[in-house]
Parts: structure tokens; sequence; C-alpha cells
């Protein structure tokens, strides 16, 4: 992507995040654009000072050939906003990262996936429910997305992987400083059999105030999030905070009333988390019994002309079966056995009355009267 350079410029300069990227983008409609615009047109779309400032001393200070250089002898990909493979979920919340580094792949059936976080102190007790649940999960096709922290985190990837299945590790720092240390060899692994990533430019740190908006990603890729041990101010907790922001549904496993370390999670249950007992509570409640199957007829079943038809009318919107009869020219009986299909591979969703809607644009719940 020619202009994917500019991305990773805007990235680099502090103070322009995802809404005022958003205003360059709307105001001179590429980054390319934008990025060698003067001063005067930058204010006018909308900069203040400081972050006018900014971009002319980036501008000023580095390469942006020399940054994909180094991107690309890291074996790094970019995702953005504007990418296909940019994951759909994450792209619908309030500030999806403009660019996402990535080592490893994104696949379709990521977007079966649920986070485990939890603090990094994690005792005998959180570990073992931590193994049972993300094995559970990968086992049962899902994928785990966590931070990489030492604890609940690093036993959740690692529990995913022993069982053959997928993780996602989102860092707090560039993809060129594995954080912690320690966990360089599981971070290699998780390579291999899913993806890291971050929104952070290489050479970034792993600084404290680097985790919080982080914790935004590992909700956002996810359908909920888990929360094994979490103490009364755990990081976990903010994870938590955003996945309710994002309508994501939030699940935490009780603990010792006595121990410090269980404070976080059974203060989100009385508050009305979801108590986790086993790993089943939180397929149920997701929905999440049929992945294998769903993941199978995705792959089997490729998309024919008849469901080629039927999206041409379906959206964000919902519709009624008989009207897509209609509208599509097909007996009712193939409109039917179609959208089953469809249904099955996670292409649509029927949302009441036999009304169905496209399945990635329906981020919200729609009431039939």
């Amino acid at each position: 992507m020619s202009e994917a350079k500019y991305w990773v410029g805007f990235n680099i300069v502090q103070g322009i995040g995802p809404i005022r990227l958003r205003a360059l983008l709307d105001y001179f409609g590429d980054l390319e654009a934008a990025w060698n615009a003067s001063p005067h047109e930058l204010r006018k779309a909308g900069l203040d000072r400081r972050s006018l400032a900014n971009l002319l001393q980036t501008r000023e200070e580095i390469s942006l050939d020399e940054e994909m250089e180094k991107i690309e002898r890291e074996g790094i990909k970019l995702l953005t906003w504007e990418d296909e493979a940019y994951p759909s979920r994450l792209l619908n919340i309030y500030d999806p990262p403009p660019v996402l580094y990535l080592k490893g792949e994104l696949l379709p059936q990521d977007e079966w996936a649920v986070a485990v976080v939890g603090t990094r102190g994690a005792t005998v007790y959180g570990k073992e429910v931590t193994r049972e649940i993300a094995g559970g999960l990968a086992r049962s096709g899902i994928t785990v997305v966590s931070g990489l922290a030492r604890g609940i985190d690093s036993e959740a990837h690692r529990a995913a992987l022993e069982a053959g299945g997928r993780t996602i590790a989102v860092f707090g720092s560039g993809l060129d400083i594995i954080y912690p240390p320690c966990n360089r060899r599981l971070a290699e692994r998780i390579v291999e059999q899913g993806a890291i990533l971050t929104e952070y430019p290489l050479g970034t740190p792993p600084e404290g105030s680097n985790f919080p908006p982080r914790n935004r990603i590992i909700s956002g890729l996810s359908l909920g999030v888990v929360i094994v041990e979490a103490g009364e101010r755990s990081g976990a907790l903010i994870t938590a905070d955003y996945a309710l922001s994002q309508g994501r549904d939030v699940f935490a496993v009780p603990g010792n009333i006595f121990r410090k370390k269980s404070v976080g999670t059974n203060k989100l249950i009385q508050e009305g988390a979801k108590l986790v007992l086993s790993v089943q509570d939180i397929l149920e409640e997701l929905n999440l019994t049929m992945v294998s199957q769903q993941a199978e007829a995705k792959e089997i079943l490729p998309t024919n002309e008849k469901e080629a038809l039927l999206l041409q009318h379906l959206s964000a919107e919902p519709i009624h079966i008989d009207e897509l009869g209609r509208r599509s020219g097909l007996p009712i009986s193939q409109v039917s056995s179609t959208l089953a299909m469809m249904e099955l591979k996670g292409m649509v969703r029927q949302v009441g009355g036999m009304h169905y809607v496209l399945a990635r644009e329906s981020g919200v719940e729609y009431v039939i009267d």
C-alpha cells in the first residue's frame, strides 16, 4: 500500500490519535495530502497548536522511507482502517487504532475471540482456573486474546497454545520490544499459532501509560472479556470497563473473599458481571457452542450465486425473509435454505420474526415489533 508510510508517520506524531486523524482524512481526502499540507491548511483542518507543532517537528526529524524499511526488516505487517484485513470488530469501537503493527496472522476465525486477563501476581488457584478456561476456549475453536503480561495473561496464552488453538497478544510497546523480556519465547510461539500486535510504533518502550489504552484493543478484538483474578486496582478492571463501554460481555471468576487478588473479580460479580464456574458458562452465554461447525462450514461451503444475490439486499437494517424473496426473485424455499447456510457460516444473523441482518454489521441488537 503506497500510502502506508503516511499512516505510519501520523501514528508517530504525539497528539494525533484516531479522532484527529479521522478529521484530517475527511478534510484532505488522503493522508499523503495531509502529511505534505502547509501549516495554514492543517490549522484549517482543525489541528491545535500543540498537535501542529508536533507534526511539523516529526516531518523534519524522521524519514518515512527509513521507517518503512525498519518495519520490513522486523518482518512486521501493517493494517490500517482502510485494509480489508483490519479486524472488523475492532474497527467498530469508538476509537480504533489507525495502524496495527502485526507479526503472525489474523485469520477469519479470529472473529470468534474471547479475552482472558487478570493480575500479574496470580495465585496457584488463578493459574489453574486460567488454564482450564483458556484451554477449554481454544479446544472449542475460540481464539484467546490477552496481553502477554506475567501471571494470568501468560497462562492464558500458554494454555491456548498447548490446546492447539489460536491466541493473540496485544502489546503495550513496539513489537521490537518484548515485555516482559522473560516472555520472548512465548511471543515467538504465539506468532506461530496466532499473532502479536500493537498500535505503538517501533522503539516504543513499555511505559505504564501505554497499557490502559492497550486494553481497549484487547476487549475490542473480543466478543467478551473474562477476568480471572484482579485486585481492587488491577489493570484487568480497566479492560472490563472498556468491554462494557464497547458493548462486550464481562465475565468474572469468583475467588476467596479473604484474598486481595479476588477483591476485583468478586466486586465485578456483585456489580453484574457474569459469574464463571466453567468454560461452558462462557460458550453458552456468547452462543459459541457451535463455533467449530461454523468455521468448518465457512471453509467447506464457499459463497455461491444465491448467497451473492441475497447479500445484495442484506445490510445492518433488518429485512424480512419474504421481502428478500421479492427483491431477489428467488423462490422462498431457496431463500430459506440459503439463509440457513449463511447463518451457519456466520454471514447473517436472524434478529427475530424471520428478519435478517448482515452479521458483520450487526453490532447492536434489533428488536422487531
